[in-house]
């Protein structure tokens, strides 16, 4: 799993999942919106408003599940945790890593499931609190998984413990301000650099474009490696800047519309004239009473 698809698969599924919250960040900013509890349907869609399915949490299952199988089918004995011999010694420690990380993955979907579609009201702290957690821990994984690493794949490893560290106090912070969209945004650009930086680091470890390895006692290879995770800095960041771009434009030529349709969908209160004529005479019958009032005041 410590190959190329085990950084390339694991980037890709970062990377859309980026995208797919840019689009929902930039939707909520411009119909400003909540990131939480965004707008109802219209009423002649009510109906599907009591199931509102996760989609996001059911590609987070399908997504760990897929490579958690991965993770064990790539091994030819197995998942053994300890060898057979004397004293035993444990087998495949990153594999095992590999294996929490994507269980972790599981394990997010599986509460933003639970939480959006099975509870009787969602709660947004306990989704929020498992993310934070998953992602300490997979802090923690990192930064053992490079241990024995060096030159250029520590400099790969450190980039991406750099990012999934601040990605950490983001997440923590968005535990106390759920629903600030500078946090919102801010998470989303980091999970845009998290995975591209893992499908660079797979093409950079094991597939170099150039065909031939990086050297580790080479300084211009190891400054490279930093000088890629710049552009990759600058080309999320404009990725940001022209999802959110072409949403407003798109917003502002069929807004128009979409306002036409709401006004068209909304509910209209008439009343025929038979009933002002009824609430008329309903009126009437106390103004004659005070008239009568008045003249028998005024008679001697």
């Amino acid at each position: 799993m410590g190959k190329f698809n085990g950084h390339f698969c694991p980037g890709l599924y970062l990377f859309c999942y980026g995208l797919y919250q840019t689009i929902v960040v930039s939707k909520a900013v411009i119909f400003n919106d909540s990131l939480l509890c965004p707008l109802r349907p219209p009423r002649n869609k009510e109906r599907w408003a009591t199931w509102r399915i996760s989609y996001g949490g059911i590609l987070k299952v399908v997504t760990g599940c897929i490579l958690t199988a991965y993770v064990v089918i790539c091994l030819d004995e197995g998942m053994v945790l300890m060898n057979k011999q004397v004293p035993p010694r444990f087998m495949y420690p990153k594999e095992w890593q590999h294996l929490t990380m994507f269980i972790l993955l599981t394990l997010i979907g599986c509460v933003d499931i639970v939480s959006k579609n099975l509870l009787p009201q969602r709660s947004v702290v306990l989704e929020l609190g498992v993310q934070m957690l998953a992602f300490h821990v997979l802090l923690l994984l990192l930064l053992s998984h490079s241990q024995n690493s060096a030159g250029v794949e520590l400099q790969v490893h450190a980039l991406l413990v750099l990012v999934v560290f601040l990605l950490v106090l983001v997440l923590t912070a968005e535990l106390w301000a759920p629903d600030t969209v500078r946090l919102w945004l801010m998470e989303t650009f980091l999970f845009l650099m998290m995975g591209s930086w893992l499908m660079q680091a797979g093409f950079i470890l094991y597939k170099p474009v150039t065909g031939y390895p990086w050297q580790d006692d080479d300084t211009s290879d190891i400054l490279f490696v930093t000088t890629f995770f710049c552009w990759h800095v600058m080309v999320n960041a404009s990725c940001l800047l022209g999802i959110y771009g072409f949403s407003a434009l798109w917003y502002h030529c069929r807004g128009p519309n979409l306002k036409r349709i709401g006004a068209r969908e909304a509910p209209h209160h008439t009343s025929p004239p038979g009933a002002q004529y009824k609430l008329q005479q309903e009126v009437d019958p106390p103004q004659k009473d005070r008239q009568a009032l008045l003249l028998k005041a005024s008679s001697p």
